[in-house]
């Protein structure tokens, strides 16, 4: 799930075991065009003080009036929609056309988010169904491909990591590299058998094993909802994860080095007998091309590039290292201008 609505989560238990009411508000069904998807969620407390998100601002305001002029009394979930009309569209900031429905729910015990806290917080994901009529709210078991159901009686909704990643290698670049990882809601593993990296990391909230590589490639079970990205440079631990990576369904296998050092590797992978297409996946140099010098300048090209792949965005090629620096030399040799940035390297 998104770590915004994490924190939505976080700050509603809070609030309640502080002593105040809480309506939490989620996205359930979107016309046209919409500033956030099914889903996302916002609470409000009963004194107007909000997380989290559900627009672009202007519903959130019109709810935020709502709970400090009325309080939070009723103890029943409703729907409500916004942006039925061209006129309440352009009021509420939706795109011309888009109407968005949202479901207020008024958190009480029955409501369960605190355990439902706890579950995500423990790494699980979970399904949670709320009845519209009562307000009372169950949990059970998911799977990461399930989605978001509403009927009008019962919300269905989905909560916990959909997204794994798995970082080879824990470097500096490693550290900055999970640490906007985790922001983007990704369950992240770090794995390094070598002691003198392992030793120092500190970054919470993300799992490190001590395992070799392609073991922990095979132990993870990798789907399509999973990312791998090798970052130590050396062969014998990125090229044994890449090889089991790559036979896997993961939507997006890296590797980090120059353009030369990608063109090696692809042919030592050759060599465990790796098909044409399965080398195809293989993304490298990774990372789209900013001129990025810095470890924390590194970590947002390769993450941009792996947030472009989730979302199924199909990068050109002069956005990506190898077609920006091709592009690059090509206009240097011709003597003609180029808007593609100098090389850091």
């Amino acid at each position: 799930m998104d770590s915004v609505d994490l924190e939505v989560l976080k700050n509603s238990v809070q609030w309640q075991q502080q002593g105040h009411r809480v309506l939490l508000v989620t996205v359930v069904r979107t016309w046209g065009s919409s500033p956030r998807p099914e889903g996302a969620m916002l609470a409000v407390r009963d004194d107007g003080l909000v997380v989290g998100s559900v627009s672009g601002g202007c519903i959130e305001d019109d709810i935020i009036d709502r709970v400090r002029r009325q309080g939070i009394t009723s103890d029943r979930p409703e729907a409500i929609k916004y942006g039925i009309s061209a006129e309440e569209a352009h009021r509420f900031g939706l795109p011309c056309g888009g109407t968005i429905e949202l479901v207020a729910e008024p958190l009480k015990p029955a409501s369960g988010i605190a355990e439902l806290l706890d579950a995500v917080e423990n790494g699980r994901l979970v399904a949670r169904t709320l009845d519209m009529a009562t307000g009372a709210a169950t949990l059970g078991p998911a799977n990461a491909t399930d989605g978001l159901a509403f009927d009008g009686k019962t919300l269905l909704t989905i909560h916990g990591p959909r997204y794994r990643m798995l970082v080879i290698g824990a470097g500096q670049l490693s550290k900055y590299l999970c640490q906007i990882a985790v922001g983007l809601g990704f369950q992240v593993t770090v794995c390094d058998p070598r002691e003198e990296y392992t030793e120092t990391w500190d970054i919470p909230g993300v799992t490190m094993v001590r395992t070799m590589p392609d073991d922990t490639v095979t132990d993870m079970k990798l789907d399509e909802r999973c990312a791998v990205i090798a970052l130590t440079h050396d062969p014998k631990l990125d090229d044994l994860a890449l090889m089991e990576a790559l036979r896997t369904r993961a939507f997006y296998v890296g590797a980090l080095g120059s353009r030369r050092n990608n063109q090696a590797r692809r042919e030592r992978l050759k060599e465990f007998d790796l098909t044409e297409l399965q080398l195809a996946r293989l993304h490298g140099p990774v990372g789209i091309y900013i001129g990025s010098r810095t470890p924390p300048e590194i970590a947002i090209s390769i993450l941009a590039e792996v947030i472009a792949a989730k979302n199924h965005v199909s990068l050109p090629d002069i956005l990506q290292v190898e077609g920006a620096k091709a592009a690059r030399e090509m206009a240097a040799s011709t003597g003609s201008s180029c808007d593609v940035a100098p090389d850091p390297a």
